[in-house]
């Protein structure tokens, strides 16, 4: 399936509020609370070789942000990952995405909105693997973002909350209009803390150093790779980290969910080159998430 395709007329179905329903027919109301307010929700997963990695755990966080958002999911974990699941079989896909959705109705306008209907989607795609290891390897250029993430006073910062993406994408496309791929985004104190969509690691005298995730998401993607590196007998170190240690690097590279295990050649004035450890993270996590693991439905 082609990326270039709409997101709004594919084949295939979604699951929303409990059914299977048309990909076409899966929409919603333009006064819906969401829409206006930013009170939604979601989980980004993968498939690979027809398994979805990690869903479980991607699924109790969706419901762990829903209810930092007051909204209370109208079905159980398990319903979820068996609708998942389901999709998946049901599409026929190998290697893809996932993406569950929750969201307020549009019963009510207005800020305060306790009785607006909560509403669930899950829907997946075919996301094929683009690139072999070697291409990735050659790295990203990322340049520094203007836009911080804000104190965790003000926001749910650890959760995936829509409206935190704001300024994720206002800073991902000023970095593609000036020719780059990605953004750095520092914190409301001058740390590094992450890219757009993706958490950051660098080596550091042989050493892994990554941001604390204290305001902003500590990424599924993120503690699998941290597991590996310690598997692999790596020193993994959680601290905050400010801009200029980036002189220091000697590699760097992002974990997320869509991006995996990505290697940084160039952060605005500083230069890396990807290496061993990285090579290294990369290839675990490629073989970690192909791992053969039976899928089983609950019936809960």
């Amino acid at each position: 399936m082609a990326f270039d395709q709409p997101f709004d007329d594919r084949p295939g179905r979604i699951w929303y509020d409990g059914e299977m329903v048309p990909w076409q027919d899966a929409t919603l109301h333009v006064l819906s609370h969401a829409l206006h307010y930013a009170s939604a929700v979601f989980e980004g997963e993968r498939i690979y070789n027809g398994r979805i990695f990690k869903l479980t755990e991607h699924t109790e966080r969706l419901f762990y942000s829903a209810k930092r958002l007051d909204m209370k999911i109208p079905y159980s974990v398990a319903k979820i990952d068996n609708a998942c699941n389901a999709l998946v079989a049901d599409l026929g896909i190998k290697d893809g995405y996932v993406r569950p959705i929750v969201w307020r109705g549009s019963e009510l306008m207005g800020v305060s909105a306790q009785q607006t209907k909560i509403h669930v989607a899950v829907a997946v795609w075919e996301w094929p693997a683009y690139f072999t290891p070697e291409a990735r390897m050659e790295g990203i250029r990322m340049e520094l973002s203007k836009w911080k993430r804000p104190d965790p006073q003000t926001i749910p910062a650890d959760t995936k909350a829509t409206g935190l993406y704001m300024i994720c994408t206002l800073s991902k496309h000023a970095a593609e209009a000036n020719g780059y791929n990605d953004a750095l985004m520092l914190d409301y104190r001058g740390y590094i803390a992450e890219a757009t969509g993706a958490n950051i690691f660098m080596v550091i005298d042989g050493k892994i150093h990554t941001p604390t995730p204290d305001c902003f998401l500590d990424g599924i993607s993120r503690r699998t790779v941290i597991a590996l590196a310690k598997k692999r007998g790596y020193e993994v170190i959680e601290r905050h980290i400010m801009p200029e240690e980036l002189t220091k690097a000697t590699e760097v590279f992002l974990t997320g969910t869509a991006v995996e295990v990505t290697p940084v050649k160039e952060i605005g004035k500083h230069t890396f080159t990807p290496g061993e450890i990285t090579r290294t993270l990369l290839e675990d996590y490629d073989e970690e998430v192909r791992l053969e693991v039976p899928t089983t439905l609950d019936t809960a």
